[in-house]
C-alpha cells in the first residue's frame, strides 16, 4: 500500500475514467480484468475497487463467462490501495491522512465496505477467477492474488506483506487468507517483517501455483483460462465454494455440504454430458449450463 499519487488528484488535469484504469474483455468466454494504472504500479482507488467488484459480480451472473482473468499492466500487478487516492473522510483516515475529527469506528466501517468487499466478491464469485501476477503484488494487491482460485506468476513477481512497514494491521483478509494457505508460522513470518517474497519462494511455499517466464504469462494464463473456460461451470463453482468453506466448517458440515453441492449439481446439463460422455466412451463437450 505506497503512497501513490492520485491519478486526476490535480484539478488542472482531466479525470481519467476507471473504466480506462480497470480494463475488461471478454472472448472465448473468459473476462479478462486488468488494471491499467502502470505509473501507479496499479495501486487501487476507491473508483476502481468499485469496477472490480462490478465485473466479478456480472461474471457470476453472465452464462457466457466461465472463467475470469486478474491482470495488471507494466512491473506490477497491484502495489495495493492507493493511500492518497480515499474518496471518503475513512479512506483518508485510514491512508494516515486525517482530515477534520476523527470518527470512531470510520476505520472498521472503511475496510468492511471496501477492502474486505473486494476480496469477498473473489472468493465469491461463481466462475474459476485466475491472478496473472505480472510484477509486484504489495498488501491489498497481494491479498488479491492469493484470494483467487489459481494463480500464476511471472519470474520476476514479488509478494510482499508490507504493512507492518507502514505500521499497519494486515487488512484486506490477509490474516484469513494466509493461515490456510501456508499456515500460521509461515503467515506470521510474512506478516511480521514485510519482507519481498520472489515468486519461486512463493510456489514452493504453495502460494502460487506456478511461475512463469515473464514473457510466458499471458500465453499461460489464456491457456489455463480457456481450458476452465470448456469445463464443467456448474461443477467448478460448487467446487469451489466446497473448498473455500471447508476450513472453516466441521465435518458433519462439510460432508453435508458436499451432498448437498452434489443434489444440486446432478440437474445440470453438464452433469448428464459428463455422464453421458464416459458411457458412451467420448470426450465431454460442456455447455457450462
Amino acid at each position: 500500500m505506497p503512497n501513490t499519487p492520485r491519478t486526476g488528484a490535480n484539478d488542472s488535469e482531466p479525470e481519467i475514467s476507471a473504466e480506462s484504469l480497470v480494463q475488461h474483455a471478454t472472448d472465448n468466454q473468459v473476462c479478462r480484468i486488468t488494471l491499467n494504472r502502470p505509473e501507479a504500479l496499479n495501486a487501487i482507488t476507491a473508483d476502481q475497487r468499485e469496477r472490480i467488484i462490478r465485473l466479478l459480480g456480472d461474471a457470476s451472473a453472465d452464462p457466457d463467462v466461465r472463467a475470469v482473468v486478474i491482470t495488471g499492466t507494466g512491473r506490477g500487478f497491484c502495489a495495493g490501495a492507493d493511500l492518497r487516492g480515499g474518496s471518503g473522510a475513512g479512506e483518508r483516515v485510514a491512508g494516515g491522512q486525517v482530515a477534520g475529527e476523527r470518527v470512531a469506528g470510520d476505520v472498521a466501517r472503511i475496510l468492511r465496505l471496501g477492502a474486505q468487499r473486494l476480496i469477498a466478491a473473489v472468493l465469491d464469485c461463481e466462475k474459476p477467477v485466475l491472478a496473472a501476477v505480472n510484477g509486484t503484488a504489495a498488501g491489498l494487491g497481494a491479498h488479491l492474488a492469493l484470494a483467487c482460485d489459481l494463480v500464476l506468476a511471472t519470474e520476476s513477481a514479488r509478494f510482499i506483506e508490507v504493512f507492518v512497514r507502514r505500521g499497519l494491521v494486515p487488512d484486506g483478509g490477509g490474516a484469513y487468507l494466509l493461515p490456510r494457505l501456508i499456515g500460521p508460522q509461515r503467515a506470521k513470518e510474512l506478516m511480521f517483517f514485510g519482507d519481498a517474497l520472489t515468486a519461486a519462494d512463493a510456489e514452493r511455499l504453495g502460494l502460487v501455483n506456478r511461475v512463469v517466464p515473464d514473457e510466458e504469462l499471458e500465453k499461460t494464463a489464456r491457456a489455463w483460462a480457456e481450458r476452465l473456460a470448456t469445463g464443467p461451470t456448474r461443477a467448478l463453482a460448487l467446487t469451489k465454494q466446497l473448498v473455500n468453506a471447508s476450513l472453516d466448517t466441521d465435518r458433519a458440515t462439510a460432508f453435508a455440504a458436499e451432498a448437498a453441492a452434489q443434489e444440486i449439481n446432478m440437474t445440470s446439463a453438464d452433469a448428464r454430458e459428463g455422464v453421458r460422455s464416459f458411457v458412451e466412451r467420448r470426450s465431454p463437450e460442456y455447455k457450462g449450463r
